[in-house]
């Protein structure tokens, strides 16, 4: 085929497409994609496309290879360092404003970063032809055997007449990927997924109870009905002079018990921090309990200034991520918010929220991680703002007071769209470097 502006190939097919396929198009459509090479024709609809034909790669059909029909949608890098490309199908009829969902499945070999090489997207067109907005990309994943079965699910944009279906490869000059039981059908609008945040801000200073202390403010912010509350950092030390040796206690232990009684009473999840004894080590722990009053997960808080070291304290080693009966949520402590991998690899595991207890720190630096990573973000502080963040970097609620507490409904079905670059979430999954080294040394 003769490599040509994939705008312009689909505005022709789109035009003349015929066959099963196309009469499926419009008001309810569902289109299966399967079979590529039947009666004599090789990928009916499809047609292949690059920027550029030195990077085209190769595109073929495959009858070795498949997931269900006897072939598949192959791309091979073809020792091309350079390559990025693949197949295009156009769909006609489409509805401004109405759910269109993506579903696709692909299997890769030696491509190394298959969430950044391995692209399945929408790109919308309008009636013209023309890119109306910034195309939609297929991030959630799920593994079906050899497979990996990728999907979205998302409104037609505006002025969007139809849409084209692309399916690539990039950058892999040894890699082939393979595509197989495409769907592409109308569907019903997502619900909503309500979910109510809440924060506390308490600065406590001598007191001979601090665990008692914020149990009092549970007992004020649950007549707000939250589903989930960020307490402080470290609450056993705020406000005194009390070492971490002193204070360090298992998990589950005396204070998890005191909060979930408080968890099970107003039936919220309550994230607090804790300082740990596990072993000959002390940690600064982020504790979650569950509705039920239950340990429902812990994270070790990954970077440890000066004092904390000195203090005797041991770092952590990896990002957990928890599953809640409302979404996905992640814990970083105070110190982490500093650098950029803690949120991040929350971010790639899913988290939708992310909690933080802290000691002190910068709101600057919280408004950076929510606003990058593209997700939720609430801190509550000591020395810096108890806040709430959304997904724009936008502070929805901040306070340095003491002695306040705030709720606040958020949807995580909402998506947060820039007018430039279109939904950044899953373009930041997609688009992200994972093979990017941070040098061990600076010396030459």
């Amino acid at each position: 085929m003769v490599l040509v502006s994939r705008h312009v190939l689909v505005g022709c097919l789109l035009a003349t497409l015929a066959g099963p396929c196309a009469a499926q198009q419009g008001a309810g459509m569902r289109i299966e994609l399967k079979d590529f090479a039947k009666e004599g024709r090789t990928a009916p609809g499809w047609s292949t496309w690059a920027a550029r034909e030195e990077v085209q790669p190769r595109c073929f059909v495959d009858s070795v290879h498949f997931r269900s029909a006897p072939d598949a949608l192959a791309i091979s890098g073809n020792g091309n360092a350079s390559e990025y490309g693949g197949w295009a199908y156009p769909v006609s009829g489409i509805k401004p404003g109405r759910y269109y969902r993506l579903t696709a499945y692909y299997r890769a070999q030696s491509v190394p970063d298959e969430r950044r090489q391995v692209v399945a997207r929408l790109d919308w067109l309008d009636a013209a032809g023309k890119r109306t907005t910034q195309p939609d990309y297929a991030y959630e994943t799920s593994v079906d055997g050899e497979w990996t079965r990728v999907t979205m699910s998302v409104p037609a944009p505006p002025l969007a007449a139809s849409a084209t279906i692309e399916l690539s490869l990039g950058w892999a000059p040894q890699g082939t990927v393979w595509w197989d039981d495409i769907l592409f059908e109308e569907a019903s609008p997502p619900p909503a997924r309500w979910v109510r945040i809440g924060t506390v801000s308490l600065h406590p200073r001598n007191s001979p109870d601090n665990v008692g202390a914020f149990l009092q403010a549970l007992d004020e912010i649950a007549k707000e009905k939250p589903d989930i509350v960020c307490l402080g950092e470290e609450l056993l030390n705020e406000g005194n002079s009390r070492t971490y040796l002193s204070t360090a206690e298992e998990i589950p232990g005396p204070s998890t018990d005191r909060l979930g009684e408080r968890a099970r009473r107003y039936g919220m999840y309550i994230v607090a921090g804790l300082i740990e004894r596990e072993g000959h080590s002390i940690y600064n722990t982020a504790v979650l309990i569950d509705r039920h009053g239950n340990v429902a997960g812990k994270y070790h808080k990954l970077y440890l200034p000066r004092e904390e070291v000195e203090g005797g304290l041991t770092p952590g080693t990896g990002c957990p991520v928890f599953d809640t009966d409302f979404g996905r949520i992640g814990m970083m402590i105070c110190w982490d918010a500093e650098y950029v991998d803690p949120a991040r690899a929350l971010a790639v595991q899913g988290a939708e929220i992310l909690l933080v207890p802290a000691a002190g720190g910068y709101l600057t630096l919280l408004k950076a991680r929510a606003l990058e990573n593209h997700l939720y973000v609430v801190s509550s502080g000591f020395d810096v703002e108890s806040s709430i963040i959304d997904p724009t970097g936008q502070v929805l609620f901040a306070t340095k007071d003491s002695g306040v507490n705030k709720t606040l409904s958020i949807n995580l079905q909402d998506r947060f769209i820039d007018p430039w670059e279109g939904d950044m979430r899953p373009r930041f999954h997609k688009e992200m470097r994972s093979d990017i080294v941070v040098p061990a040394s600076m010396d030459k």
